[in-house]
């Protein structure tokens, strides 16, 4: 049985891309929120993932009943049967999907205006944006999972599998459905960091620092979508590649009619 030390070493050697994304994560969250806000976060968000694995992996709820192969236990850190870094990339994709969303709801206006921040603020913590949010964070796992489930043809194994496989290159519905859930849950939680007297000290940075700081969470969602398309891709998974890519095609264009309207507010 490894050392945990060694255990933690070999999750970071054997996921690299995992610490790139989570790195992204607490820079982006940081800089615009607060390093309470970040780490406490970080914790919430991976208790929630992780009861949420748990749970489903003993009762199916709430992604349906599916099983982890215990192939990679000797290579990497696992937590009563759930692979660490599993749990925890939920914290960053999470934001990733809020970071979008809010991305695409905030509008445009001028950064040392304090009317424009006012805005945002109520922006960030809108039902609007939850609801968004955590769409986008499904739209995560819609490309994640199905290449992630045939983990076996690259580096990361087989390390999971589904009682029943389902209609979409293998994942059930009730993956989805459970995504959503705890999409909400963890988006929610998030939120609610921001509106707290006790988070909320923490937030007083430059307009034009924190504006910059929250465009790293689109870019940490654009890396995450890109970095498992390639994957798709160098696995000779073109059909799968081509349904991610289109899905994603409708994502940019909106995300690209937003930068167009945002250069129209632009002085100058």
């Amino acid at each position: 049985m490894p050392e945990i030390p060694q255990l933690l070493l070999g999750t970071f050697l054997f996921r690299p891309y995992v610490f790139v994304f989570l790195g992204i994560y607490v820079l982006s969250c940081a800089t615009a929120y607060g390093l309470r806000t970040s780490l406490s976060f970080l914790v919430l968000g991976y208790l929630i993932a992780f009861a949420s694995e748990f749970s489903s992996i003993h009762n199916g709820f709430p992604y349906g009943h599916y099983y982890y192969i215990p192939t990679t236990t000797h290579r990497e850190l696992w937590i009563a049967g759930v692979p660490f870094m599993d749990s925890i990339s939920y914290v960053f994709m999470s934001y990733a999907g809020y970071g979008m969303a809010l991305f695409l709801r905030t509008p445009s206006g001028d950064v040392e205006n304090q009317e424009y921040w006012s805005c945002v603020r109520k922006v960030e913590t809108s039902w609007r944006t939850l609801v968004l949010g955590a769409v986008l964070f499904v739209f995560l796992d819609v490309i994640i999972d199905p290449v992630a489930f045939r983990g076996d043809r690259w580096f990361l194994g087989k390390i999971y599998g589904y009682r029943e496989e389902g209609f979409y290159f293998g994942i059930p519905l009730s993956n989805f459905l459970g995504w959503l859930f705890v999409g909400f849950a963890l988006i929610k939680t998030f939120q609610l960091l921001l509106g707290s007297d006790l988070f909320r000290a923490a937030r007083g940075l430059e307009p034009g620092r924190a504006k910059w700081s929250r465009l790293l969470g689109p870019v940490l969602y654009g890396l995450i979508v890109l970095g498992n398309l390639s994957v798709t891709f160098w696995i000779g998974e073109a059909m799968l590649g081509l349904a991610g890519s289109g899905m994603s095609a409708i994502l940019l264009f909106f995300v690209i009619r937003k930068v167009r309207r945002r250069k129209q507010h632009l002085p100058g």
